[in-house]
This record gives C-alpha cells, structure tokens and sequence, in this order.
C-alpha cells in the first residue's frame, strides 16, 4: 500500500471557475470592473467623427443625476446586504444549514447587489473624469445616455430583486433549489455515469496497490483527463475508489492499481492531487447529496417542534420525480469510454434510496399521513418496471412498514399501510 504525501491540490480550471461562481464577491467585483471601464470609455467619443454632431450636455446635468445615483446606492446596496442576510438565516433555520450554499448561488440576489455597487462605483468614477474635464462634447453625451441607461438598469433590477427577496428565505424556495440541484447533477451523472472512464463490473474489477491521500474531506471533483494521463505515461490501469461525495479519511483508498503494478511516493502524490477533497459535500458532481438535503428538510418537517407533515409530503413527491428521471437513463446508449485506463463504479441505487427514504421512514413512522404517501410512493416507483427499482421500493416499504408497527397506536392506522405495502408483494 502506498500513501502519497503533501498538501498540494491541482484544481481543474472548470471545476475552479465553477466553485469561484459561487462566491458573493465575484460578480460585484466584475461589476465594479465594468462601470470603471465603462465610465472611461464614454471618453472614446471624443476622438469619433460623430462625436461633434452629437447634442451637446451640460456637465451639471450629468453631474445632478450621477449624484443622485452615488448618494443612494451605497444606501440601498446596504439594504440588500442586510436582507440577503437575514433570508439567507431563515433559509438555514427553516430547512437545513445544508441548503444555504443553494440560498447564497441565488442569481438574482448577487446580481442586484452587483448593480447597485457597480452603479456606485460607476458614479463616483464619473463624477471625478467630469470634474477633472476629461470629456468633450461626444464624451458628455455618452456619459449622460450611459448615466441614463444605468439608472433604469438599476431601477428594474430593484424593482426584480425585492420580489425575489421575498420568496428567498421561505421554506418552498430552499425545498425547490435542492430539487433543481439535485436534478441536475442527477442528470448530469447520467449521460455520463462513469465519469468518462469504463464501467466497472466483476470482472474488471482491480485489487492491486492502494494510493491513498493525505487530505481528510470529501471528494468533490475528479480529474479523470489527468488520471488518464499519468495512467497512459507511466502504463498504468487504476481503479476509482471514492466517487464525488465518498468521505476519505486515514485507510481510504482513493485508487486502486492493477495486480503486480507498483508507484513512487511522487507518483502515487500526482495521483492522490487529482482527487479535489474539500470540508463539505458539493452538489455539481453529488447526486446524492441533493437527495440528503431533501431528506433532511423533511426530517427537520416531521420533529415534534416543527410537526409539519405537509413538508415531508411534498418532497416524497419530488424523490418520485427525481428517481423516475433518473430511471429514463436506463434506456439511454451507453457513452463511450474516454477514458479506457480508468475503471469507475456507478452509483448504487441501494444507496440512493437509502439517502432519500431512511431518514422519511424512521421520523415519520408515527403519522399515518406521511407513512401513507411514502407507501404509494414506492408503489409509484416499482411501477416503473426496472427489476432493480422494485427491489429496492419492495425493500424500503418493508422497512418503513416495520417502523411505522411499532410507532403508531391505531390498529385501524397499521392496517391502512399494509394494504398499500401489500401492492408490492410479488
């Protein structure tokens, strides 16, 4: 066995652009970037044929109206900070602590606030080349329809982003955002369920040298190009052990290497960094951690402080119609393998089910309303007719049913789910 060593991390680029998207700061920045550019490129007009032709703007006209603009964004900017906060807590608290990456992604709420700073920005900037007599006739004119155009940019923007600020703290918002990302990446997964790499059966199975990494998280992004390329430099077949979500921790092998094949400590550490391992759980490259998130919030619906069994309905429903989405990909051709050194598990289905209806079953198994729903729904999804679907809704109706025995008190109750439960039978 073989453990690399050192702490250096190689990001993919479009995993690293990706990650960086979602922090609150970047598109402010872009923004602010813009108006600055903008405001000095309202100069190039100086230096046009036409900017001699065209009407010619007070300075103080301009001046007035960037004023106005500068003495009330950093103002409202300040606002949206304080209620994108306070939505974003209330997200948290009523669903999961989970969820607030999805809150904090909110396009809207980062473009809003990026208008108003970069508006800002844009004001003071101009107001400063005005003073200092940088523009001409052309400039002037530019700068007043760019003053104009920003100001009803602004305008409209505030007028989309208190709509939507309104609904972003509420419970529907954050149980919708976890079923998009889960969808997503759901789907994402399967055009491309091995990763690009092949399929992994008993066959092709490896049991050869273990490379572990030196990093404790979990993996939240693969680089198969790269393990392709060390694998075609150095002859190698490596097997993938910890698929994006899997926690690695001292013991874990990332990889596996085929019989009798054997690498370096400098090898076995360019191997370990194409494993991107961070503290928390990502939804890109996780299907699986949507489904938890979703779990979750039901869990936190069906505890006696909450008592909320309408919730947990609700997102049975959407497991229906994620696992019947992922179903259709059964049928689908097979992707060819670009990565023919790289052996990859698929998801386990088992365990998909085992995120989504655990949790359901055990906090739910004393109301008969969500045990009913959770009951049809996996009467819903072994109706899909995959062998592997019935298997596992005949497993986990089983389950559900034994602990909804020996919590609920209603004989009456107990045998209105076994009815449903005996649809299953074969």
């Amino acid at each position: 066995m073989i453990c690399s060593k050192g702490r250096a991390m190689k990001f993919n680029l479009a995993f690293y652009l990706m990650q960086l998207r979602k922090r609150l700061w970047v598109k402010p920045l872009i923004y602010c970037l813009l108006a600055v550019l903008a405001s000095l490129l309202a100069m190039a007009a100086d230096f046009a044929v036409f900017g001699r032709y065209l009407p010619d703007i007070s300075p103080d006209t301009i001046e007035t109206l960037l004023k106005i603009i500068s003495s009330s964004m950093l103002a409202v900017a300040t606002f949206a900070v304080g209620s994108m906060i306070a939505s974003y807590a209330s997200a948290s608290d009523a669903a999961t602590p989970r969820a607030f990456a999805l809150v904090l992604a909110d396009d809207v709420s980062q473009t809003a606030l990026s208008s108003f700073i970069g508006a800002f920005i844009f004001s003071i900037v101009s107001i400063v080349t005005l003073k200092t007599g940088l523009y001409e006739r052309g400039g002037l004119f530019v700068l007043f329809v760019l003053t104009l155009a920003i100001f009803g940019w602004v305008v409209l923007t505030f007028v989309r982003w208190v709509d939507n600020i309104a609904r972003l703290g509420r419970l529907g918002t954050a149980i919708d955002k976890a079923e998009a990302a889960a969808r997503n990446s759901m789907e994402q997964r399967r055009k491309n369920p091995w990763l690009g790499g092949v399929a992994k059966t008993g066959a092709n199975a490896l049991d050869g040298a273990a490379v572990y990494s030196p990093n404790i998280g979990y993996v939240q992004h693969i680089d198969m190009q790269g393990l392709q390329s060390l694998a075609d430099e150095h002859d190698l077949r490596m097997m993938v052990e910890t698929l994006p979500g899997t926690f690695v921790a001292p013991g874990r092998a990332v990889v596996l290497l085929g019989e009798g094949q054997k690498v370096d400590e400098e090898l076995a550490a360019r191997i370990a960094r194409k494993f991107v391992i961070g503290d928390d759980r990502t939804f890109e490259e996780d299907p699986r951690f949507g489904l938890i998130v979703l779990s979750e919030i039901a869990a936190r619906a069906l505890s006696p402080a909450v008592n909320d069994a309408g919730t947990a309905i609700v997102i049975i429903g959407r497991f229906v119609r994620l696992f019947a989405g992922w179903a259709k990909a059964l049928d689908d051709a097979l992707p060819e393998a670009r990565h023919d050194r790289i052996i990859v598990p698929a998801l386990d289905l088992g365990e998909m089910f085992d995120d989504a209806f655990t949790v359901l079953a055990r906090d739910g198994a004393g109301n008969v309303e969500a045990g009913i729903r959770l009951q049809k729904a996996f009467v819903s999804l072994s109706a899909l007719g995959q062998a592997d679907y019935i298997e596992q809704a005949r497993r986990h109706a089983r389950l559900a049913l034994g602990r909804a025995e020996t919590a609920l008190t209603l004989p009456e109750d107990t045998e209105r789910l076994r009815r449903i439960a005996g649809l299953l039978e074969p």
